[in-house]
């Protein structure tokens, strides 16, 4: 991707930096009918549940003046978060009020739909991080484990789990889940425990890109999301640094140029920032880029999270497991027990989804249905096509394991498929394409930066195996974003999921 921060800038433009993280950000041969949830008629419909149960009586009269019952009346799936009548009142007190009827209107829709999961959710698809779909207002709702117990968000306990409906999951809380609604900068500027981490962020003028929780993207507005690795006091102190001045000194950096890119300080608080949102159950054992996306930080997971593991050692950055996990408006917030000096870390395999950019990820579709398009030249930054259309492939009830996420790119006849993918550290690598064995997968030449690879991917339609194959070795001599491209000489589809690029030793 462009550079859009340059050193004799003052500061990063927060506009120009959410580019930047944004940027990084039905017709097949057998008719696909629509999967729709199926009712099991002998369970009450979340309306009908909530109505019919006393004790959820204040709960009901929130879900009738938000004028939500019709919508929990009809197939589903839903999770509700239901809070009982006592976490309710309980609620009212904190707010200086007697009734639900006394809350803003519009804090009364907030609060009702950040009890609402457009999906089914049991208890066990609950771990230690956050529920895998965001809630009806976009924000994730954090778990975590008391014992034996389920807490939500830090506060609410499940204590009736798993009451079935005919259109999903009632999962009964004993407290009601507070909206979140501070930013990433300002949850941390008002913890007594990141003084020095917060006052760090502020001079280097990065928070002023962190206070942001949405910006204009087209007809409407898109959401911002990072994951900060925050360094307590405690920390800082046990290392000899005792404010932000001695953080300075830390780094080597010149007091004079704070806010540059290039500045060691600010390479050093960027370094703790990184793109895109992730609780303890989302992270995987690959590499992180921060904001502007030319560095990354490792992740390894065994028996710990494993933060810039150096395997000669052992030694490793580890998360404060009770610290972390904090949901903010636009992001997450973990507690680490390092410092985390800035390093470019060793390579590691990884994979990049085709679909996972952040402006075909802004579709009303994405995740949701299938999806045509035509304009393979003007419709994404990333993603360009020649050929009669190309299809968001994506699967209800899920295609167990054979795609990531469930969806992929897809395209039919004769065609060309290009996408421009994230930076990938300079060194050499093996490079492999994913396609699922499906009998419709044809042969296409594999291009990276416009130079054809020398071995073929061979689908199944024409003979191959399909999966994932290897298509080249490369020896990339700087870090940078690699466009890789498919084309079809036997006529037939491609269902592109992914790429992978694996570290040669």
């Amino acid at each position: 991707m462009k550079n859009l921060f340059s050193c004799e800038t003052v500061k990063f433009p927060v506009f120009a930096l959410l580019i930047m993280v944004s940027a990084n950000f039905l017709f097949t041969f057998c008719k696909q009918e629509p999967q729709l949830w199926k009712v099991n008629s002998t369970d009450q419909v979340a309306s009908d549940y909530i109505k019919s149960n006393p004790e959820f009586s204040e709960f009901q009269k929130l879900v009738e003046l938000t004028g939500l019952e019709p919508l929990l009346g009809i197939r589903g799936p839903y999770t509700v978060m239901l809070p009982t009548n006592d976490a309710m009142f309980a609620y009212y007190k904190e707010k200086g009020v007697t009734s639900v009827s006394e809350l803003d209107e519009k804090f009364r829709n907030t609060l009702v739909r950040n009890h609402l999961i457009t999906n089914e959710i049991s208890t066990s698809d609950i771990g230690l991080g956050a529920i895998r779909d965001t809630n009806a207002i976009g924000d994730y709702l954090v778990t975590e484990f008391q014992g034996s117990d389920i807490i939500m968000n830090k506060k609410s306990k499940i204590i009736n789990r798993d009451v079935r409906l005919a259109n999903g999951y009632a999962q009964v809380i004993d407290r009601v889940i507070e909206p979140v609604t501070k930013d990433v900068y300002t949850l941390l500027a008002e913890d007594p425990s990141y003084k020095i981490f917060a006052e760090g962020l502020k001079i280097s003028g990065i928070k002023d890109t962190l206070q942001v929780i949405t910006f204009p993207y087209g007809k409407t507005t898109a959401r911002t999301r990072f994951t900060m690795l925050a360094v307590p006091d405690s920390v800082y102190k046990r290392n000899g640094i005792n404010n932000v001045g001695d953080l300075i000194k830390f780094t080597g950096a010149n007091p004079d140029s704070l806010t540059y890119l290039n500045n060691p300080f600010y390479r050093y608080m960027e370094y703790h920032c990184l793109i895109g949102t992730y609780y303890l159950n989302t992270f995987e054992s690959t590499l992180y880029p921060i904001l502007s996306s030319d560095n990354n930080v490792s992740m390894n997971i065994d028996t710990d999270y494993k933060i810039n593991l150096f395997p000669k050692t052992q030694k490793y950055t580890a998360f404060i497991i009770p610290s972390s996990n904090v949901p903010a408006k636009n992001g997450s917030i973990h507690s680490i027990n390092g410092l985390l000096p800035v390093i470019q870390p060793e390579p590691t395999t990884i994979i990049f989804e085709t679909t996972d950019f952040f402006d075909f990820k802004q579709g009303y579709w994405y995740d949701k249905q299938y999806e045509k398009f035509s304009d393979g030249v003007n419709g994404f930054a990333n993603i360009h096509w020649v050929g009669d259309y190309m299809q968001y492939h994506w699967k209800a009830n899920g295609t167990g394991g054979v795609l990531i996420n469930d969806d992929c790119l897809q395209m039919i006849g004769w065609f060309s498929l290009s996408v421009t993918f994230p930076k990938v550290m300079k060194g050499k690598w093996e490079v492999g394409i994913y396609q699922p064995n499906w009998g419709d997968v044809t042969s296409c030449n594999v291009y990276i930066d416009d130079v054809i690879c020398p071995i073929k991917y061979l689908g199944a339609r024409t003979g191959g195996a399909g999966g994932l194959q290897k298509v080249a070795e490369v020896d990339f001599k700087t870090t940078a974003r690699h466009t890789i491209r498919l084309e079809n000489y036997f006529y037939g589809m491609i269902f592109w999921d992914y790429v992978q690029f694996k570290p040669i030793k």
